[in-house]
């Protein structure tokens, strides 16, 4: 039975904190991603996600979530021990579809499904409980403001120079390389295309922002715990074979191994120390350390087909707003990925034909 060794702060509505601008701000994030989706449209002829637009790894599997949580951790979707389907989709950041040679941040969504409890305002129909992570701990951008500025620049360098992308992010390695041997860590480094080039299965992914966790507000993680995964953290990665070297290694890891994820909460304790509204700051371990609530287990599957990317890439869309109300988003950020992921899945279920809905 996990432990809960500190006392959650209640949430507060104050807690959350609106600039008067937020809508305006809201409008240039969603004129960006329509730019970069607009874009690769035109070149490739299919309507593909604004952000994480390459899949690398397409797969199911269960939940579990654990018997006899504590009260404080017993909410929302981890409500009550049982078993779950779920989808996994590991995906890289950017809105294009990029050689493997230009290395980017790692995404991790997750689609949970069965799952009971009130709703979320437009996710009234559904029965699943989505989950959007990356592989940091903090968000690139503290606000919607600054999460603006870098959507434009993202938007007038989509699709454009691959050569010199890959080029450059070799540099960015190199440079990111010399970062991390003096103990440091670039996220700027990273997200321009410096991220080392290692397995995506040995990464521990992060939610970065928070959301409630039943009358708190908490963060999550997704840590690799198997002794099928534990080894693949920081493995190093060829990527100069093959365009698709990700998705090449996540197909052979399941061609003949399975994988246990071990799920994740850190509970806020205090507002000062773990803000809701600045998506840079990490919330510290020593006043409230990430506890287990929940293990997600992956049998030995077809990782990535053109049929699974038609069923899940093209039919489905992941959204932290896909949910329970237990576990509605919270801060600047979540706000503002609610209308971006709407419009983001309109324009693909409208130019590709095929409508966007939630399995059940």
């Amino acid at each position: 039975m996990p432990q809960l060794s500190v006392r959650p702060l209640a949430f507060e509505p104050h807690f959350e904190q609106i600039d008067d601008n937020e809508a305006e701000i809201q409008k240039d994030i969603i004129d960006s991603l329509r730019q970069i989706l607009e874009t690769t449209y035109a070149d490739g002829g299919r309507a593909i996600r604004s952000v994480h637009a390459k899949s690398h790894g397409l797969l199911e599997g269960e939940l579990t979530v654990l018997d006899d949580l504590p009260g404080k951790l017993a909410q929302g979707a981890f409500a009550q021990p049982g078993q779950f389907p779920v989808i996994m989709r590991l995906s890289t950041n950017p809105g294009d579809i990029l050689d493997d040679k230009v290395s980017t941040p790692r995404g991790m969504a997750l689609k949970v499904m069965r799952v009971a409890g009130e709703r979320l305002p437009g996710a009234e129909e559904a029965t699943t409980q989505d989950f959007v992570l990356v592989n940091a701990p903090v968000f690139m951008a503290p606000d919607t403001k600054a999460f603006s500025r870098s959507s434009k620049l993202l938007a007038k360098t989509t699709d454009k120079a691959p050569q010199a992308k890959q080029a450059l992010s070799a540099v960015l390695r190199g440079a990111e390389s010399v970062v991390e041997k003096a103990g440091g860590e670039s996220a700027t480094l990273k997200g321009l295309g410096g991220h080392p080039a290692t397995n995506m299965l040995g990464e521990t992914y992060y939610s970065v922002v928070p959301l409630l966790w039943g009358p708190y507000f908490a963060k999550l993680s997704v840590v690799p715990l198997s002794p099928d995964l534990q080894p693949l953290k920081d493995a190093p990665l060829e990527l100069k074979d093959s365009p698709n070297a990700l998705r090449d290694a996540i197909t052979e890891h399941f061609a003949y191994h399975g994988g246990t994820w071990e799920v994740r909460v850190q509970l806020a304790t205090d507002l000062e120390k773990m803000p809701i509204e600045d998506a840079t700051v990490q919330w510290p371990d020593e006043h409230s350390p990430y506890v287990p609530v929940g293990r997600i287990e992956l049998k030995p599957q077809q990782a990535w087909s053109e049929e699974l990317s038609r069923r899940i890439d093209d039919g489905m869309s992941f959204s932290p707003w896909h949910g329970l109300a237990a576990h509605r988003p919270l801060g600047g950020i979540m706000r503002a990925r609610k209308p971006a992921y709407e419009m983001s899945a309109g324009f693909r279920s409208i130019h590709n034909g095929c409508p966007i809905h939630e399995p059940r």
